[in-house]
């Protein structure tokens, strides 16, 4: 995994935007003004992500050393997926779409309305 890569998979998602909210090198993705994914464009090795609490501890233990508990986040809802050859570019894939999924399931209705129509 790469910037490039994690860059063209979020963008590519139904009403996603991306920002700089908190300094010049967090690149934050949001779906309808809400963020499930970030990573630092200077040290790009890794990727914030949103994940279900009963999930998180499975992911930890099954990569220790490369799923960890989510940096300035929230633990018990966020993990950090550092980028190296242990996990494929596919699961890897497949955690952002499960962050993506649990922030739009939190949308109001009106937002999700929103995102349909897109």
């Amino acid at each position: 995994m790469n910037i490039e890569l994690l860059r063209n998979y979020c963008i590519n998602k139904k009403g996603v935007t991306e920002e700089f909210p908190f300094d010049e090198t967090t690149l934050v993705f949001k779906v309808m003004n809400k963020m499930f994914a970030l990573t630092d464009l200077v040290d790009n090795m890794s990727v914030n992500l949103k994940c279900k609490p009963d999930l998180i501890i499975k992911l930890r233990e099954e990569y220790p050393d490369t799923v960890l508990p989510g940096y300035h986040m929230n633990k018990k809802h966020w993990n950090v997926i550092k980028f190296d050859d242990r996990i494929e570019d596919k699961k890897i894939f497949e955690w952002i779409d499960n962050s993506y999924d649990l922030v739009v399931m939190k949308l109001t209705k009106k937002d999700k309305e929103k995102l349909k129509a897109l």
